[in-house]
């Protein structure tokens, strides 16, 4: 049994030892999850686990530990280098013997912190199975953990607590805990506390905690103002794990949707100033140039994908004035959501209408069966007709005549309205 004293924050101290004591991510550890079923099998894959703070990723490494009688090692990216990745692997290829049959569990929190020569020093490990590993990261892996680390490993979402597991997380820690479970605590009102949180259940858990210590009373009520006047007074001017960091990007990038160039700098200086992380906020550029903007200025992507790529080789404080001018730069762009909404509508029927089969003449025809059974045959090669351009269906025959992109009304795309139109009157007959 653990034995903790109050110096120990209550979200440790109530730190799940099972499953079945885990709240949220049921697509992972709910009845037919898919850690549920790992565990049942024995068999557990090198894992990245990837979601905002506080959702319980170093807890479920414990857990598979735990539950798989695996030997437990554990490093932090942020002070950990080559050197003390080689100690533990060397710990753990001499770990594995008559009582300890299975392979041991590497876990790295913070794993897009480790820099690609620390990561290469992995790959044997996980190759020849000395270690599973388990990495964890806010960060999306495909950009922060290195190709040949990621293809080794299985990468499980996590998701920001909702509502209702944050009650959930609460009323368990009021029953639990041998300090709170003492004190008569009323849950009057939860919104700002929720609100506060974003969705991060350990950071509720302490701002919890702070709330029931702020009185020598016995009885506790938690009402929205008892929260605003205990935490808003503490609470940092931006997050960036937190509420303030989905809510000021968003802000962002809604003034560059709105052609707003002053609330886009604005809200990119209170980025800056808060430690964000210059890397998230330009990729966010190029999404915003591909979604709000797209054919109606296509040069929008190429200056956003060329904006991430300098800010990946120049620090700060220079790469505050690359992200200010690709921001303006969007901003001020005239906008076009049309390819966004083609590639949804395109999805939307794909899922409603399945694996619909493809016509005839589509179809590849790299063999002579393939050419007796017809394929690619009444195919009409564009360039063997004037202007390059023969009007045939390119969809299932179900799906003839459709049209997904609806070009927007700006001066690039009102031109490729009238190519459409010339090429394809029975589609564009507007």
């Amino acid at each position: 049994m653990e034995y903790y004293t109050m110096e120990a924050p209550l979200a440790e101290r109530i730190r799940p030892k099972s499953l079945t004591d885990y709240i949220s991510q049921s697509h992972l550890v709910g009845e037919n999850g898919i850690l549920t079923n790992q565990l049942k099998t024995g068999f557990i894959p090198s894992i990245i686990f990837w979601g905002p703070p506080g959702t319980g990723k170093t807890t479920l490494a414990e857990i598979l530990a735990k539950d798989s009688e695996r030997p437990f090692y554990v490093l932090s990216a942020i002070n950990s280098g080559v050197k003390d990745i080689r100690e533990v692997i060397d710990k753990a290829k001499n770990s594995t013997g008559l009582f300890t049959p299975r392979n041991p569990i590497l876990f790295i929190d913070e794993i897009h912190r480790f820099s690609k020569s620390q990561q290469d020093s992995l790959l044997g490990a996980v190759e020849r199975g000395w270690v599973t590993l388990i990495g964890a990261t806010t960060e999306n892996p495909s950009f922060e953990v290195i190709p040949a680390l990621l293809s080794r490993c299985q990468v499980y979402t996590l998701n920001a607590f909702t509502k209702e597991d944050l009650l959930l997380l609460l009323e368990r820690a009021m029953k639990v805990d041998s300090f709170l479970s003492k004190k008569d605590i009323k849950l009057t009102e939860t919104e700002a506390l929720f609100r506060i949180s974003g969705g991060d259940g350990r950071k509720l858990l302490n701002t919890f905690e702070l709330l029931v210590n702020s009185t020598t009373s016995n009885s506790v009520e938690i009402t929205n103002d008892m929260v605003m006047a205990n935490v808003q007074k503490n609470t940092v001017l931006y997050d960036k794990t937190g509420e303030q960091h989905y809510d000021i990007i968003s802000a962002f990038i809604k003034s560059i949707r709105g052609s707003d160039p002053n609330g886009a700098v604005y809200w990119l200086a209170r980025m800056i100033e808060g430690g964000e992380d210059l890397k998230f906020i330009a990729r966010r550029l190029i999404i915003a140039a591909s979604e709000d903007i797209g054919n109606a200025n296509p040069t929008a992507l190429i200056m956003a994908n060329n904006a991430f790529q300098a800010v990946s080789v120049i620090g700060y404080p220079e790469s505050r004035i690359i992200l200010s001018q690709c921001a303006v730069y969007l901003a001020t762009s005239p906008k076009s959501n049309s390819t966004y909404m083609a590639i949804g509508k395109a999805q939307q029927v794909v899922k409603q209408t399945g694996d619909l089969s493809i016509p005839i003449h589509l179809r590849n025809a790299p063999t002579k069966l393939m050419k007796e059974l017809g394929y690619g045959e009444d195919y009409k090669y564009a360039h063997d007709y004037p202007n390059n351009f023969v009007v045939q269906e390119f969809l299932p025959d179900d799906l003839a005549g459709t049209v997904f992109y609806d070009p927007g009304y700006n001066s690039r795309e009102n031109a490729t309205r009238e190519f459409l139109k010339t090429k394809w009157q029975f589609k564009y007959n507007y």
